[in-house]
Order: structure tokens, then sequence, then C-alpha cells
């Protein structure tokens, strides 16, 4: 049906592309991500966000002639759309109107003019009465926010469309939701929450109009690396056919996956560079993240070996992880000072000694600290009552 097809706009490897080529340090990628930004802006006349672009960084040389074609192409397509929906108001029923709004909505969010696609598709919001429609306009906009890294009309939006959802949104519908939700999350650093809903739309994937699929589960894999434990990374992620299906084209997320769960930490650690350099970095999503991403791996590799034994030596523990004593020694005298590692070293003797922290003595802690939770509350509400 023509109401359920979700129009990829705007584009968002536009601002992918923008974004390798405003980074210096991604300069071997700078003639791949220009040719595919020209394309993409040529391909939906992107005259508004051309222009921004151009004018704003000197990554990409104004044509002015380009500019000047586009922008004619512009103004007669909204003529034409502005001339279709005066018609529709004169002449038609709510159904067409909506119809028109919707279409000259969907042309300025194509072209990259985000503040009168953000008034036109609000517009169109207001003037169409099926709960579906109206939940693909609000994704709509969250895409909008996505593409212009505006983090207050993703959040807004997204809650939007959690309520209407729930006022009986479809299950493709919840599903694609989940995957917005996701990637809004692991943008925000929180990996453990945005991985579990990824996870969850693994199998069911259909918002193609955000991200690729391999780039979903790309996505998927690198979060979920991050936030599941050993059990569920075997059962969950690398047993996963979806998974499974993408890794050959994929092979640095296999490497990392496999490698830790199999204790192969000096394998482990090859990919994590790698995938730092070939993922990480070059992602405007991740590349925020990728220091923090590739420290909390480390930590969770180290920590998973400490877990096996109660003393090694430090030279062992170097070897395991292909890395020298001295780095070793250093990264961990780090991790252990920040609380972030329970273990600690015997210079004299190069030993590691793993240092356990008491399960009662966690138990207790945690009462503590739900105890006075508990009591301000408690304090509070007798302020309000009295």
């Amino acid at each position: 049906m023509a109401d359920d097809l979700v129009l990829p706009i705007p584009n968002l490897t536009v601002p992918q592309n923008v974004f390798v080529l405003n980074n210096p340090a991604l300069k071997h990628l700078h003639d791949h991500a220009r040719k595919e930004l020209l394309e993409a802006i040529k391909a939906d006349e992107m005259a508004p966000y051309y222009k921004t672009i151009t004018a704003s960084s000197s990554t990409l040389p104004v044509d002015k002639a380009l500019l000047a074609s586009m922008e004619k192409a512009n103004g007669d397509e909204l003529k034409r759309l502005d001339e279709r929906l005066a018609e529709a108001e004169k002449t038609e029923g709510e159904s067409e109107i909506s119809d028109a709004l919707k279409a000259r909505a969907n042309y300025l969010t194509r072209i990259g003019d985000k503040e009168r696609s953000l008034e036109a598709q609000k517009l169109a919001l207001e003037k169409t009465p099926g709960l579906g429609s109206r939940i693909d306009i609000v994704l709509t906009i969250v895409r909008i926010g996505f593409f212009f890294s505006d983090t207050e009309v993703v959040t807004t939006n997204m809650a939007k469309a959690e309520k209407l959802i729930d006022e009986g949104g479809d299950w493709d519908r919840r599903n694609r939701l989940k995957v917005y939700n996701g990637l809004h999350l692991i943008s925000i650093r929180e990996f453990a929450r945005g991985g579990a809903l990824l996870l969850d739309a693994l199998s069911t994937f259909t918002a193609t109009e955000l991200l690729a699929y391999n780039d979903f589960v790309s996505l998927t894999v690198i979060a979920n690396a991050l936030a599941l434990k050993r059990v569920d990374l075997k059962k969950r992620l690398i047993a996963a056919p979806e998974v499974n299906q993408v890794l050959p084209e994929v092979p640095v997320l296999g490497d990392l996956v496999k490698n830790l769960y199999e204790c192969h930490y000096n394998k482990f650690f090859v990919a994590l560079a790698t995938l730092e350099q070939t993922h990480l970095i070059p992602s405007r999503i991740l590349s925020p993240h990728a220091r923090f991403y590739v420290r909390e791996m480390r930590i969770l590799a180290y920590a998973q070996l400490l877990e096996s034994y109660r003393s090694l030596t430090l030279d062992s523990l170097a070897a395991a992880f292909g890395v020298s004593s001295e780095f070793i020694d250093s990264e961990l005298s780090r991790f252990i000072a920040n609380g972030r590692l329970h273990c600690s070293i015997d210079k004299v003797r190069g030993i590691v000694e793993t240092t356990r922290p008491s399960l009662k003595n966690a138990q207790y802690e945690t009462v503590v600290k739900q105890g006075d939770i508990l009591l301000n509350e408690v304090q509070r509400l007798s302020k309000v009552l009295y």
C-alpha cells in the first residue's frame, strides 16, 4: 500500500559524507566522500543544503551553475506543489488536502531545507487524520533531526512517536521506532540501552530509510559487544543468523566478538584497533565516543581474563594481549586507580593479584544507598504533606 511506503528522506548518507570531508584525519576517504556527496545532492536537487554547506565550509567549493540549476528546479517543483495544494483546498476533500501537504513537506525535506521542511511537516501532521500516517510524519521529523544533528528535534518527536504508537501503532512501526530509539541512544553514549533495542529489532529490521541493513547489523554488533555478558554474547550475537549473514562482508566485527568470546586477547586487540580506524572514527555517530568505546572494551577484556586467575605475572598478561609488560603495567595502574579493575600489582615480584570484592559488602553498600534514597524521598513527602 502507498501509505505504508516510507520514503528515504532526507538522505542520511549526505551528512555522513560531509562529516568525513570536514575531518582532516580522514583525508584518505575524502575523494570517495566528495563524489558520493555531490551525486546525492544532484539526485535530490538539494539547493538549500548545498548552499549552506558550501557557505560554511571550504571542503566543498561552490559550483554556481549547479546551484542555479537546482534552485530553478526547486522553484518550479514547489510552484507546482503549491498549485496542487490550492486546487485541493478549493475543490477536493480532507484526504486530498492531506496528500498535497505531505507531498510539499516531503519535497522540502528531500532538498534539505531544514526550517521550511519542519514547518511543512508539522502542518501536514495537523491536517492528516490517519494514525499510521501521523506516526510516519513524526518519524520523518525525527530523521530531519538526525540529518541536521538537532538533538532537541530528535528527542521531542521521538516522545511524540512513542505516544502515537501507544495509541495503536502497528507492529512494523513499533519495530522501526526501536531502531530510531536505539540509534539515538548510541549517539548519546547509551550503548547498553541502545544496543538492547537494536538487538530486539535484529530479526525484524525494516527501517532502511534510516540506515542500510549492513550498517544496522554493524552498529548492533559494536554496541552489544560492549554491553552483553559473555554467555549472551555467544547466544544472542555470535550465533544470530542475521549477524552471521553480514560478517563475511565486515570481517573485523567477527574478529572482535569471536576473539573476545574465545579469549584470544592478542587477536582481539588487533581487531579493536582496526575497528577504531574503520568504523568508529569515520562514523559521525560513533566518532565522539571512539576513545570511550576502545577504553571500555579494553577494560572488559582485562576483567574477563583476570576473573579466571587469583594471580598471574605481568609478562604472561602482556603476552596474552600481545603487548609489552610496560604497556600492561601502565594500563592496569590507571584502571586500578580509577576503580575500574579489582586487582593489585606487585612490582617487586612482577605479579598481578586479583582482589575480588566481597559479595556481602557489595550487598550492604547497595542497601545503604537505597536506604538513603528512600529516606530522602520520605523527607520530601513529609514537607509536602505537612
